[in-house]
């Protein structure tokens, strides 16, 4: 049989465990950057809009999510999660724990955006002629922050890669035999591995090549959509 990739210690192709892992490791991004997308819209724009208590109890709960470390937290509800739970269990939990974590930095951008939006004279207008508080949010209001929450999504989608595979790396993430790029690399904390197989580290490349990708590619959309940058330049 032919490794393109070479195999690991357990003789699977190196090769196809990526691209199975690739899967993993994207989709924790994508879909967990979906709900933090979704969350920190919402409630930010809920928060900005209706003000009073209403802002202040959410900008409590986000200030009190925001000032523990992520990473300890990510650990920490990791560990309430049963051991005995199969891998697409433990993969929904992962995201769920991901999206938990970050819609709280959103969510407070959004609210300071909605904040300046909803003083607008055509928002002023709908509220005049009576649409509901729900409808001028999610007509008027959130699509003006648009532009902004796509770059922040784009830009968060590393963090959230690097969180899945942090978890998988110690263990606690994706479990043998399913493969994502972050229980792969935990090959390499073995030195005689990387010695005698060095292209274990083929996945850490990945990482590292797909982070850099999400970076640049929040960073031109940041350009894109700031036409008073366009301007300077």
């Amino acid at each position: 049989m032919l490794f393109l990739l070479g195999a690991d210690n357990f003789g699977r192709g190196v090769l196809s465990r990526l691209l199975y892992g690739g899967r993993i490791s994207l989709s924790v991004g994508l879909i967990g950057v979906a709900i933090t997308f979704v969350l920190g819209m919402l409630v930010g724009g809920a928060s900005g809009y209706f003000g009073g208590r209403t802002d202040i109890a959410i900008q409590r709960l986000c200030e009190m999510l925001m000032l523990i470390p992520g990473f300890y937290l990510l650990l920490s509800l990791r560990a309430a999660i049963p051991a005995d739970w199969s891998s697409f269990q433990t993969y929904v939990a992962i995201i769920a724990i991901l999206s938990f974590i970050g819609w709280a930095g959103l969510a407070r951008t959004i609210r300071g955006l909605v904040l300046s939006i909803a003083s607008m004279d055509y928002v002023t207008s709908a509220r005049a002629m009576g649409v509901p508080d729900r409808l001028v949010i999610v007509r008027h209001v959130l699509p003006n922050t648009l532009s902004y929450a796509i770059v922040s999504a784009t830009i968060s989608i590393p963090g959230y890669i690097l969180g899945e595979s942090g978890l998988s790396l110690l263990g606690l993430g994706i479990q043998d035999p399913e493969a994502s790029w972050g229980n792969m690399l935990a090959l390499a904390m073995d030195i005689a591995q990387i010695k005698f197989h060095p292209w274990i580290l083929i996945p850490g490349a990945l990482i590292f090549v797909t982070v850099m990708a999400f970076n640049y590619l929040g960073d031109g959309l940041r350009d894109a959509f700031d036409p008073r940058g366009v301007q300077g330049k």
